[in-house]
Protein backbone atom coordinates (compact mmCIF):
# COMPACT_ATOMS: atom_id res chain seq x y z
CA UNK A 1 0.00 0.00 0.00
CA UNK A 2 1.66 3.40 -0.75
CA UNK A 3 1.37 6.57 0.96
CA UNK A 4 -1.83 8.12 -1.30
CA UNK A 5 -3.70 4.59 -0.70
CA UNK A 6 -2.73 5.27 3.43
CA UNK A 7 -4.30 8.79 2.78
CA UNK A 8 -6.89 8.85 0.43
CA UNK A 9 -10.47 10.40 1.04
CA UNK A 10 -13.26 8.46 1.92
CA UNK A 11 -15.09 6.66 -0.81
CA UNK A 12 -19.00 7.57 0.74
CA UNK A 13 -19.68 10.81 1.99
CA UNK A 14 -20.65 10.39 5.48
CA UNK A 15 -22.63 12.70 8.23
CA UNK A 16 -21.01 11.05 11.04
CA UNK A 17 -17.77 9.83 9.75
CA UNK A 18 -15.58 7.20 11.87
CA UNK A 19 -12.78 9.93 13.58
CA UNK A 20 -15.51 12.57 14.25
CA UNK A 21 -18.42 9.96 15.29
CA UNK A 22 -15.82 8.45 18.03
CA UNK A 23 -14.40 11.99 19.01
CA UNK A 24 -17.93 13.13 19.92
CA UNK A 25 -18.96 9.86 21.69
CA UNK A 26 -15.81 10.07 23.17
CA UNK A 27 -15.63 14.00 24.66
CA UNK A 28 -19.40 13.21 25.85
CA UNK A 29 -18.33 10.18 27.82
CA UNK A 30 -15.52 12.34 29.56
CA UNK A 31 -17.55 15.07 30.15
CA UNK A 32 -19.89 13.27 32.16
CA UNK A 33 -17.61 11.60 34.12
CA UNK A 34 -16.66 15.03 34.79
CA UNK A 35 -19.73 16.29 36.16
CA UNK A 36 -19.62 13.45 38.65
CA UNK A 37 -17.88 14.31 41.92
CA UNK A 38 -16.32 10.80 42.03
CA UNK A 39 -13.97 11.56 38.99
CA UNK A 40 -14.28 15.47 38.99
CA UNK A 41 -10.36 15.64 40.48
CA UNK A 42 -9.34 12.63 39.41
CA UNK A 43 -9.78 13.72 35.50
CA UNK A 44 -8.67 17.63 36.16
CA UNK A 45 -5.10 16.74 38.29
CA UNK A 46 -3.96 13.71 35.81
CA UNK A 47 -6.25 15.16 32.23
CA UNK A 48 -5.98 19.15 32.50
CA UNK A 49 -3.31 20.88 31.10
CA UNK A 50 -1.43 22.09 34.04
CA UNK A 51 1.36 24.71 33.67
CA UNK A 52 4.69 23.07 33.67
CA UNK A 53 5.61 25.33 36.72
CA UNK A 54 3.14 23.65 38.89
CA UNK A 55 4.55 20.75 39.52
CA UNK A 56 1.48 19.49 38.21
CA UNK A 57 2.39 19.06 34.56
CA UNK A 58 2.83 15.50 32.57
CA UNK A 59 3.08 14.74 29.31
CA UNK A 60 0.00 12.86 28.14
CA UNK A 61 -1.79 15.99 29.16
CA UNK A 62 -1.04 17.94 25.58
CA UNK A 63 -3.71 14.90 24.57
CA UNK A 64 -5.82 14.19 27.29
CA UNK A 65 -6.75 18.24 27.87
CA UNK A 66 -8.47 18.37 24.61
CA UNK A 67 -11.21 15.36 25.72
CA UNK A 68 -11.88 17.69 29.15
CA UNK A 69 -14.70 20.60 29.18
CA UNK A 70 -15.10 23.20 31.83
CA UNK A 71 -18.95 23.55 31.45
CA UNK A 72 -22.39 22.31 28.97
CA UNK A 73 -22.04 25.33 26.81
CA UNK A 74 -17.98 24.60 26.39
CA UNK A 75 -18.42 21.19 24.99
CA UNK A 76 -21.59 21.97 23.06
CA UNK A 77 -19.92 24.72 21.13
CA UNK A 78 -16.93 22.41 20.55
CA UNK A 79 -18.23 19.26 19.53
CA UNK A 80 -20.97 21.45 17.24
CA UNK A 81 -18.54 22.77 15.50
CA UNK A 82 -16.55 19.78 15.35
CA UNK A 83 -19.16 17.98 13.45
CA UNK A 84 -20.00 20.80 11.06
CA UNK A 85 -16.65 21.30 9.94
CA UNK A 86 -15.29 17.97 10.94
CA UNK A 87 -17.07 15.79 8.22
CA UNK A 88 -16.68 17.36 5.50
CA UNK A 89 -12.74 17.73 6.19
CA UNK A 90 -12.94 14.01 6.79
CA UNK A 91 -14.32 12.76 3.71
CA UNK A 92 -11.93 15.15 1.83
CA UNK A 93 -9.24 13.84 3.38
CA UNK A 94 -9.93 10.51 4.99
CA UNK A 95 -10.62 9.19 8.35
CA UNK A 96 -6.39 8.70 9.05
CA UNK A 97 -5.23 12.51 7.97
CA UNK A 98 -8.00 13.30 9.73
CA UNK A 99 -7.02 11.55 13.08
CA UNK A 100 -3.47 12.89 12.68
CA UNK A 101 -4.12 16.48 11.78
CA UNK A 102 -6.75 16.34 14.76
CA UNK A 103 -4.28 15.80 17.48
CA UNK A 104 -1.46 17.73 16.12
CA UNK A 105 -2.90 20.92 15.81
CA UNK A 106 -4.36 20.15 19.52
CA UNK A 107 -1.31 19.70 20.77
CA UNK A 108 0.26 22.45 18.76
CA UNK A 109 -2.08 24.66 20.41
CA UNK A 110 -1.02 23.36 23.65
CA UNK A 111 2.13 24.10 23.51
CA UNK A 112 2.12 27.58 22.00
CA UNK A 113 -0.67 28.36 24.75
CA UNK A 114 2.32 26.90 27.46
CA UNK A 115 5.09 28.86 25.45
CA UNK A 116 3.19 32.55 25.93
CA UNK A 117 2.48 31.64 29.44
CA UNK A 118 -1.33 32.13 30.96
CA UNK A 119 -2.39 31.95 33.95
CA UNK A 120 -1.66 29.15 36.64
CA UNK A 121 -4.88 27.36 36.06
CA UNK A 122 -5.38 23.95 33.97
CA UNK A 123 -6.29 24.34 30.61
CA UNK A 124 -9.01 22.34 29.36
CA UNK A 125 -11.21 21.90 25.96
CA UNK A 126 -11.00 20.99 22.58
CA UNK A 127 -10.81 24.02 21.13
CA UNK A 128 -7.41 24.34 19.60
CA UNK A 129 -8.00 21.03 17.10
CA UNK A 130 -11.52 22.72 17.04
CA UNK A 131 -9.96 26.24 15.59
CA UNK A 132 -7.16 23.94 13.31
CA UNK A 133 -10.74 22.16 11.37
CA UNK A 134 -11.76 25.53 10.73
CA UNK A 135 -8.77 27.01 9.31
CA UNK A 136 -8.44 23.29 7.71
CA UNK A 137 -12.14 24.54 6.29
CA UNK A 138 -11.14 27.71 4.79
CA UNK A 139 -8.24 26.36 3.25
CA UNK A 140 -10.52 23.52 2.08
CA UNK A 141 -13.80 24.69 1.04
CA UNK A 142 -12.68 28.52 1.13
CA UNK A 143 -15.81 29.64 -1.35
CA UNK A 144 -18.45 27.54 0.13
CA UNK A 145 -20.72 30.04 2.19
CA UNK A 146 -21.47 29.76 5.79
CA UNK A 147 -24.58 30.97 7.46
CA UNK A 148 -23.86 33.52 10.34
CA UNK A 149 -25.82 33.71 13.09
CA UNK A 150 -25.40 37.01 14.42
CA UNK A 151 -26.02 39.14 12.07
CA UNK A 152 -27.88 35.98 10.09
CA UNK A 153 -25.95 36.36 6.35
CA UNK A 154 -24.20 34.23 4.63
CA UNK A 155 -20.12 34.22 4.22
CA UNK A 156 -17.34 32.53 2.72
CA UNK A 157 -15.38 30.16 4.23
CA UNK A 158 -12.09 31.86 3.57
CA UNK A 159 -12.94 35.25 5.45
CA UNK A 160 -15.45 34.03 8.09
CA UNK A 161 -11.92 31.88 9.01
CA UNK A 162 -9.63 35.21 8.35
CA UNK A 163 -12.04 37.02 10.97
CA UNK A 164 -11.91 34.46 13.24
CA UNK A 165 -8.13 34.58 13.06
CA UNK A 166 -8.03 38.47 13.84
CA UNK A 167 -10.57 38.20 16.68
CA UNK A 168 -8.33 35.47 18.67
CA UNK A 169 -4.64 37.56 18.00
CA UNK A 170 -6.87 40.66 18.90
CA UNK A 171 -8.24 39.11 21.96
CA UNK A 172 -4.94 37.22 22.81
CA UNK A 173 -2.64 40.23 22.90
CA UNK A 174 -5.52 42.83 24.32
CA UNK A 175 -7.32 40.23 27.11
CA UNK A 176 -4.61 37.99 28.24
CA UNK A 177 -6.34 37.62 31.64
CA UNK A 178 -9.86 36.75 30.33
CA UNK A 179 -9.74 33.52 31.10
CA UNK A 180 -9.65 31.92 27.55
CA UNK A 181 -7.02 30.19 25.94
CA UNK A 182 -7.02 32.58 22.83
CA UNK A 183 -3.29 31.72 21.70
CA UNK A 184 -4.25 27.83 22.15
CA UNK A 185 -6.86 28.61 19.42
CA UNK A 186 -4.02 30.50 17.20
CA UNK A 187 -1.64 27.77 17.52
CA UNK A 188 -4.04 25.23 16.39
CA UNK A 189 -4.89 26.78 13.12
CA UNK A 190 -1.22 27.94 13.10
CA UNK A 191 -0.28 24.36 13.36
CA UNK A 192 -2.95 23.66 11.04
CA UNK A 193 -1.37 25.76 8.34
CA UNK A 194 1.66 24.57 8.31
CA UNK A 195 0.82 20.65 8.46
CA UNK A 196 -1.80 21.62 5.13
CA UNK A 197 1.21 23.44 3.47
CA UNK A 198 3.85 20.47 4.33
CA UNK A 199 1.34 18.00 2.98
CA UNK A 200 0.84 19.76 -0.05
CA UNK A 201 -2.96 19.51 -0.02
CA UNK A 202 -5.19 21.54 -2.20
CA UNK A 203 -8.52 23.04 -1.96
CA UNK A 204 -11.97 22.38 -3.67
CA UNK A 205 -11.40 22.95 -7.09
CA UNK A 206 -7.64 23.34 -7.25
CA UNK A 207 -5.29 21.69 -9.16
CA UNK A 208 -1.32 19.97 -8.56
CA UNK A 209 0.49 21.71 -11.52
Amino acid sequence: MNYQDNYSPNTQFSVFPPAVKHLLIINLLVFVALVNPMFQNFLMRFGALWPIGSGLFAPWQLVTYMFLHGSFSHVLFNLFALWIFGQGIENYWGTKRFTIYYFLTGIGAALLHMWVGGSGAPTVGASGAVYGILLAFGMMFPDRYIMLLIPPIPMKAKYFVAIFGVIELFSGLMRPDSGIAHFAHLGGMVVGFILIKYWGLKGEGSYYS
